[in-house]
């Protein structure tokens, strides 16, 4: 089965993380799939938007801890830094909006990937955690998406509480861009994700290549600032975002 997941509409794609039983959590291959994903989905002229949700029912649970505590040790780890990197700068250099279907959870390093959406469809009773406060860990990704796209205050409310945010509250702070019924997440998000493409052609390239234009730094370069200030980190078979 593959780790993510690629569905094809008339003008928009579905990018799937397909891990249902680890509540789609994060791996290496993971990762790996999520970058190749957003990489192609980029590139093709047919493609006016983009859909990310999770397989079966909910968004992401965060890291596979039973995957990075495995003995031994799988393959990805020693690189698991870098892949992870390198998902998030596919998913910011992607000019295509992305639309994020929050159904019953986004954790930690699942939360990142929530934030890392231009508009967030979220259940009225799902909720994304930002939780690494609790564990004396730094949340470096979830923090540089919060600071592209929300102030202080909103970045604040949710790092330093690490408390969980249901949709309803997550759309009252501007995080979320609706919150609907639990069980009308995808419908919602995918009438939003099919509206979206039926733009005229380029339409949507355009306004987003403007809206990232007011932010002149290269991907590496922004989630540096947050990664280096996060100080040194701990083993990677911790929970990180």
């Amino acid at each position: 089965m593959a780790e993510v997941e690629r569905i094809d509409h008339d003008g928009w794609t579905e990018i799937v993380l397909n891990r249902p039983a680890r509540r789609n959590a994060i791996n290496g291959p993971l990762g790996e799939r999520l970058a190749d994903a957003f990489r192609a989905v980029a590139d093709d002229d047919g493609v006016q938007a983009v859909l990310l949700r999770g397989a079966e029912g909910a968004f992401c649970s965060g890291l596979d801890l039973k995957g990075f505590n495995a003995d031994p040790p799988p393959e990805w780890l020693p690189r698991f830094n870098a892949i992870w990197r390198a998902a998030h700068k596919a998913i910011f250099e992607c000019p295509k909006p992305i639309v994020a279907a929050l159904e019953r959870y986004a954790i930690n390093g699942g939360a990142a990937l929530a934030l890392a959406a231009d508009l967030l469809v979220a259940g009225e009773t799902a909720f994304l955690q930002v939780g690494e406060v609790k564990m004396g860990m730094a949340a470096p990704y979830n923090m540089a998406w919060l600071r592209l796209r929300h102030s202080e205050n909103v970045a604040a409310k949710l790092t330093i509480t690490g408390r969980r945010f249901p949709g309803r509250e997550l759309a009252d702070l501007g995080v979320a861009y609706e919150a609907v019924a639990d069980d009308a997440v995808v419908d919602a998000a995918r009438e939003l994700a099919a509206g979206l493409a039926a733009y005229p052609e380029g339409a949507l390239a355009r306004i987003k290549t403007t809206l990232r234009a007011y932010n002149t730094s290269e991907a590496d370069a922004w989630f540096d600032r947050a990664t280096g200030l996060a100080g040194p980190r701990r083993a990677l078979r911790k929970q990180i975002a």
